[in-house]
């Protein structure tokens, strides 16, 4: 397999899981667990009704406030989940509740999200949870099940094994007495398994060999450090959680520990992934440098691999700085540039700059063409937005005047280490 096929099957593949995770189109979808456990319906059911001990064990859920002491009537109940808003407040949910007990013990309920301190009330509108405990010889079949509209995948999974987590939780419970968080998708573990796995499914890609499974590592290390920094930007605008979900094939998630309070934070947040890999460049550089042959300063074997390592850095980020959809180029044209017309006009600027790269470093006129056909093709991926219930915060001048520039350096910095690369690796 040559490298240009490589290459496009690579980012066809990309494409396709791209599309299939965050824009195809599932519609309304249910997704059900049953389990078989050897305990009392009578139990379970204090176990998951919120007027019982769903606080004890529940994985999200803290406090529960409901009838007229709380201001609540009929079926109405207030949660208050584990996460919190963009002001570090415990994020509160209504939901109107239908619950009935039939004389086998027998017991069913229906909850819908009514009223979110977060996410607009249309986010919900199909929103449906159904609890169901069934008695049986063996004890009780608890049924969980829970009704959405989705767009893209992504969202499906995380609500299969946020629902898994979740009977574990009682499961462990109802066997101990005591809360069991168990081993999260994003344990530490668990992400440096997924970074592993992603390394070998992207090896073939590079050739079978030494020099293919060193490409697919020196990829990986660009992946962590990128969303490092996306980390770092969370810790400073003070998240206390931040998360990093490693997705084999398409790369790493840096999430952020609540939502953003500002269109600064949404920019600076997003710069900071190419912004600390910019940092990496001038280092590379002189690592090549002092490697030389001739210098004797550092070992020469680090001549060719320091300037492989540039190359792969500086295009992974300048690609993630292109202005498209969910990727952080287009996060921050969004925010720093008021109005459609600046939005397109600074995004004509930053894919111009990356075409003037290619064809800089010898990438032929068809592949550009290409290029921006595909990046296009990635820009009308339609993505859920607007569902945030509160405005942001605006940007100030400085802000902007700080976060514009911010972003045209960090392109400039690493169109500088692909150009570089690419001399030193094809043109000596």
């Amino acid at each position: 397999m040559t490298t240009t096929v490589s290459i496009i099957l690579l980012v066809s593949i990309n494409l396709g899981i791209l599309w299939l995770m965050m824009a195809a189109p599932l519609g309304q979808r249910t997704i059900t667990m049953r389990r078989i456990l050897p305990h009392d319906p009578s139990r379970l059911r204090d176990a998951i009704r919120p007027q019982g001990n769903l606080t004890d064990w529940s994985p999200d859920i803290t406090a529960v406030r409901y009838g007229s002491s709380a201001g609540l009537e009929g079926g109405l109940v207030e949660m208050s989940m584990r996460y919190p808003d963009r002001q570090g407040r415990p994020v509160r949910r209504l939901y109107d509740i239908m619950e009935n007990i039939d004389d086998r013990a027998s017991y069913t309920s229906t909850a819908r999200i009514i009223s979110d301190s977060t996410l607009t009330n249309a986010f919900w509108s199909r929103y449906r949870d159904e609890r169901r405990l069934e008695p049986t010889d063996d004890g009780t079949i608890v049924t969980f099940s829970q009704s959405d509209h989705y767009r893209g995948l992504a969202f499906y999974l995380f609500r299969f094994f946020a629902m898994r987590r979740e009977l574990a939780a009682l499961e462990g419970w109802l066997e101990t007495g005591r809360r069991r968080d168990g081993l999260g998708f994003s344990h530490p573990l668990v992400q440096i398994m997924l970074a592993g796995i992603s390394t070998l499914m992207l090896w073939p890609f590079f050739g079978l060999n030494q020099t293919g499974l060193a490409i697919s590592i020196l990829l990986t290390l660009v992946i962590i450090l990128h969303e490092l920094g996306h980390i770092i930007g969370y810790r400073a605008f003070g998240h206390e959680r931040v998360m990093l979900i490693f997705v084999p094939m398409l790369g790493g998630i840096a999430i952020g520990g609540r939502p953003y309070r500002s269109r600064f934070e949404i920019a600076t947040c997003a710069l900071m992934g190419a912004g600390i890999s910019a940092f990496v460049v001038p280092i590379l550089v002189l690592v090549h440098n002092l490697s030389d042959f001739g210098s004797g300063i550092l070992p020469a074997r680090l001549h060719m691999p320091s300037a492989a390592f540039l190359l792969i850095l500086g295009g992974f980020n300048l690609l993630n700085l292109l202005p498209m959809s969910r990727f952080d180029g287009g996060q921050i044209v969004r925010q720093v540039f008021p109005g459609l017309g600046m939005q397109v006009l600074a995004s004509f600027g930053l894919t111009l700059i990356v075409l003037m790269v290619g064809y800089e470093i010898g990438v032929p006129p068809v592949a550009l063409v290409a290029g921006l056909a595909i990046v296009t093709l990635i820009s009308m991926i339609g993505f859920r937005t607007n569902v945030m219930r509160d405005e942001l915060d605006p940007m100030q001048p400085p802000e902007r005047l700080m976060a514009g520039f911010g972003l045209y350096a960090a392109v400039a910095i690493h169109s500088y280490a692909v150009i570089t690369a690419c001399q030193i690796l094809f043109h000596q």
